[in-house]
């Protein structure tokens, strides 16, 4: 219910607001993964990116797809170094 009115009445949630409110609470609650994956996701992120840039190697004509590749690469090895720096600030802390 949403307060409608300066009268105190509370009006309905239309079904848009009540699918928002239900979307918020999924997007916002905390995931939980095993300790091993959550110390290997910098790696993954390192080695996915470097796995994208060396597809690039076999791409022979310049496509559409080579500056995705490339973009993805860059943001992966990009995010894994800025995770594994981060956590290893916070251990030295």
């Amino acid at each position: 219910m949403m307060a409608g009115n300066a009268a105190g009445n509370a009006a309905p949630l239309t079904d848009t607001q009540q699918v928002a409110r239900r979307t918020g609470d999924f997007l916002t609650r905390k995931l939980w993964i095993p300790k091993v994956l959550y110390a290997a996701l910098p790696f993954f992120y390192i080695l996915a990116g470097i796995a994208a840039f060396l597809a690039t190697l076999y791409i022979s004509d310049w496509f559409w797809v080579l500056p995705h590749y490339l973009l993805f690469s860059a943001a992966c090895v990009h995010m894994g170094f800025l995770v594994y720096r981060r956590r290893r600030q916070r251990r030295q802390s």
